[in-house]
């Protein structure tokens, strides 16, 4: 009997030739992802344990990015500890504000996410890695001993499979694709399950669009969310890969939990509506469901392609005039890429605000901040109660095309209605 994609990348970092799913493993990691503003916890529990020096400096990745440029004294003061963390303890692979971006997307630009690989971050859409070919989760209280050790316990997952196919209709996007499965199968679909994406549509999307769905991993259960690396996987990093790597796919005798077929050929755009990501409706159903402030960023949705088609819809055209346009690039590089195509340009004409890149507005943090009885259409990942700031606040999720269309609108819009 074969083994899935997740089955083998344990399996190699257990040591082992072989796991099942059900069995406990002590897997190395292969790096580490730290986001800065938890160093004060983190040196505290370090100093607990009594513990001066890390596995190994080279392997852990600290990225400045939540809330850049620092929006308290806390948050600062987190930030000082933080770059001195990283001098004491030898961290190379250390992004400041200026340098970076989103810690998933900078993380995955620089080369760091590698097929084949065990990936842990402190980050719950850790798993966006899993667009790589690379087994990925975020953790919490075991990040101490992974600083340490190197190496997490993880009990071998069940593997389940979207299989889809299809040609995408226009205006709808790999988010649309995911909400889909969420809205149909349910947020515990996934639950502590490794989730597989093949399919000849699959294998049209760009790096991009792979990375969408694999953020979103977390919003079903999964533990893993992994794509089959491809000749794209390659291409992409050609030219950023900081070490040698290895390919997995799973065998074709390999055993899966479940299988689902997904045909896309007739799905429309779909927004999430309050308070659940799993409750999605289709656009025709919410069209016309008035907002304040339309949201294009997030580790989700903030890439050079997601800027691209919300371009071009925005092109010679102005936002509605009582909501507000927040544009956040996922990187310093997108926003660089961005500007030279002329995309900033393009927003700033329609009279969005574009920010540096960070998380901003996604999780309420600053940017962005919804007051009581707001309502906001977003291209981020969650729309959980209080999520973007007030309780009494409400989020949409919906595609970075659904986004544009209902900033001009004032309203959620149908992108169909808006492609140029």
């Amino acid at each position: 009997m074969g083994m899935t994609m997740a089955e083998k990348i344990l399996a190699r970092a257990s040591g082992r030739t072989k796991v099942v799913p059900g069995e406990i493993v002590m897997g190395k990691i292969d790096r580490l992802m730290i986001i800065g503003e938890i160093w004060p916890e983190i040196l505290s529990l370090l100093n607990k344990l009594g513990a001066d020096r890390l596995w190994n400096p080279d392997r852990v990745v600290v990225v400045h990015e939540h809330m850049v440029p620092p929006a308290n004294v806390p948050i600062a003061d987190a930030f000082v500890q933080s770059r001195q963390a990283v001098e004491k303890f030898g961290i190379k692979n250390f992004y400041e504000m200026g340098r970076s971006g989103i810690c998933h997307q900078l993380f995955v630009e620089k080369g760091f996410a590698l097929p084949g690989q065990l990936v842990v971050g402190t980050d719950s859409h850790t798993t966006t890695y899993g667009a790589l070919n690379v087994a990925s989760r975020g953790i919490n209280q075991d990040l101490p001993y992974v600083l340490v050790r190197g190496e997490l316990w993880f009990r071998v997952p069940e593997t389940i499979r979207f299989e889809v196919s299809g040609k995408l209709p226009d205006a709808v996007m790999s988010k649309d694709i995911f909400l889909f499965i969420a809205g149909e199968y349910g947020t515990d679909v996934a639950l502590y399950k490794s989730v597989e994406f093949v399919g000849p549509t699959v294998a049209e999307m760009s790096i991009a669009s792979r990375l969408t769905i694999s953020n979103m991993g977390i919003e079903i259960g999964a533990k893993f969310l992994i794509f089959e690396a491809d000749e794209k996987t390659q291409a992409y990093l050609k030219d950023k890969a900081q070490e040698p790597y290895e390919l997995v796919k799973s065998d074709s005798d390999a055993v899966f939990e479940s299988t689902y077929k997904i045909k896309v050929d007739q799905l429309e755009p779909l927004v999430a509506c309050p308070h659940d990501v799993g409750n999605v409706k289709p656009v025709s159903e919410v069209k016309g469901t008035p907002i304040h402030q339309a949201f294009l960023g997030s580790c989700t949705n903030a890439r050079y392609e997601d800027l691209e088609i919300a371009a071009n819809i925005l092109k010679g055209k102005k936002i509605h005039p009582k909501i507000r346009l927040i544009v956040t690039p996922a990187s310093q590089s997108i926003y660089k890429q961005a500007l030279q195509k002329g995309l900033i340009e393009v927003f700033i004409d329609a009279e969005a605000v574009v920010t540096n890149p960070t998380c901003g507005a996604c999780g309420g943090l600053h940017l962005g901040i919804l007051g009581a009885g707001e309502r906001c259409i977003s291209s981020q990942n969650r729309n959980f109660k209080a999520r973007m700031g007030s309780p009494e606040s409400e989020v949409y999720l919906a595609s970075p095309a659904t986004v544009a269309a209902s900033a001009i609108a004032g309203a959620i819009a149908d992108p169909k209605d808006y492609l140029q």
